[in-house]
């Protein structure tokens, strides 16, 4: 049947097959278009997406595949901050330290190097310290304390004789290295103040000893001991005179005579007995007593007035307890007055009340009432005075006397004697 019109199932090309534009986005049904003409060609246009300019997407990792240990890298993290964080915090001091930055006010000179800063010579009062101390002790008896030094590698120490008066058997010293002992009383010389103890220790390192003789004021010493209880206590100063007579002693008690070594290096109580050494270390006296302007023992204080026992003295009187268990007074032969000036016309020196018939004075030809006004060149104010000074030489000593008689003035040559007690 014809209408006019010339109608024509639409074929697909060869070319084309149902289908074949499925999933275009464009026209999916284009082949089956009626108004289409059949013999056109046909083709779907598909744009090209456009070219991506952000970041390209994280690869996907594969979660069943094996990992590598993070360990090494921490490890070498770790190491790397603590060495940048150690060079950063020593260049920081090394700058704040050279430049003052950061570390406040900086104070003192360049340091000095370590040789000189830490090492003391031999014969600096350092030095010299350091030399002494392991000799020296501190006694301590019953209610009391003091000092001693040691004076031979075998034990005896040598002491005040006041700071052993009443030991009993509890005595017992300490050295510096703060080691004890238990020690026993030698022999006392209450008279010249002297006390040899001895200590139940095996080497011990004994002092070394000077002549006080040779000594003169302005001499720097240091004074050893344990003053106040204050143990290796070490003060300095000088000699401030020599042959300081001093009469000292409790009252109705044994009165003591000794020619001291003044000095000013500070000593209080608990330095009796200890030692006062010259620059070189060698003991030249030993420490006895001091002045002070207190009312009484507990008020005394170092005022910068002590007084020590010549060594001479000392280790005279120390030999000769230890020897024959005693020590021998030196006498002149006469009694005097003392307490006061003794001459005539309130001139100084010491007055004879007495004179023994075969005693040293006698047989240099003194006479009772004479007047001793100097003995071996030193001037003497009273009785006390010569008393201190004849004592501070050993018997069978020889001293130049100048004398007055009268109104006229003499000399003579004494030869001392031990007392027969």
């Amino acid at each position: 049947m014809t209408d006019g019109w010339n109608w024509r199932q639409p074929q697909p090309p060869p070319s084309a097959t149902p289908g074949a534009s499925a999933g275009s986005p464009w026209w999916s049904d284009a082949l089956t278009d009626p108004w289409r003409d059949p013999y056109a060609p046909s083709a779907v246009v598909v744009p090209t997406a456009p070219v991506s300019t952000g970041p390209q997407p994280e690869p996907v990792v594969n979660p069943d595949a094996p990992r590598r240990s993070m360990t090494p890298v921490l490890l070498i993290c770790l190491v790397t901050a603590l060495l940048a964080g150690g060079l950063g915090g020593t260049l920081g001091f090394v700058f704040a330290t050279r430049s003052g930055v950061g570390g406040g006010t900086q104070l003192g000179g360049a340091p000095l190097a370590a040789p000189s800063a830490a090492q003391r010579a031999p014969d600096s009062l350092a030095g010299v310290a350091k030399q002494v101390l392991p000799s020296v002790v501190t006694v301590r008896v019953t209610g009391a304390i003091g000092s001693g030094f040691v004076i031979s590698p075998d034990g005896y120490v040598v002491t005040n004789d006041h700071v052993v008066e009443g030991a009993n058997d509890s005595m017992s010293v300490s050295f510096s290295d703060g080691s004890t002992a238990s020690a026993t009383v030698v022999g006392r010389d209450p008279e010249s103040d002297i006390a040899v103890i001895k200590v139940a220790k095996k080497s011990v390192t004994a002092v070394s000893l000077g002549d006080s003789d040779s000594i003169a004021v302005g001499d720097p010493v240091l004074a050893f001991g344990s003053p106040l209880a204050l143990v290796n206590t070490v003060t300095s100063g000088i000699v401030s005179a020599l042959d300081r007579t001093i009469q000292a002693g409790d009252p109705g008690g044994t009165v003591r005579y000794y020619a001291a070594i003044q000095t000013d290096a500070a000593v209080n109580q608990g330095n009796s007995g200890g030692p006062l050494v010259d620059a070189a270390g060698r003991v030249v006296g030993m420490n006895s007593v001091i002045r002070s302007v207190g009312g009484s023992d507990t008020e005394a204080g170092n005022i910068g007035l002590a007084f020590a026992i010549p060594i001479n003295q000392a280790m005279r009187v120390a030999r000769e307890i230890i020897d024959h268990g005693k020590a021998r007074r030196t006498v002149i032969g006469a009694e005097v007055s003392t307490g006061g000036t003794s001459g005539s016309a309130g001139s100084s020196g010491a007055r004879l009340r007495s004179v023994q018939p075969t005693g040293p004075a006698a047989t240099a030809g003194l006479k009772s009432g004479d007047v001793i006004t100097k003995i071996n060149g030193h001037l003497l104010e009273d009785g006390t005075d010569l008393i201190a000074l004849v004592r501070k030489y050993a018997p069978e000593s020889v001293v130049a006397v100048e004398y007055r008689r009268g109104t006229k003035t003499q000399t003579a040559s004494v030869t001392l004697a031990a007392d027969a007690k």
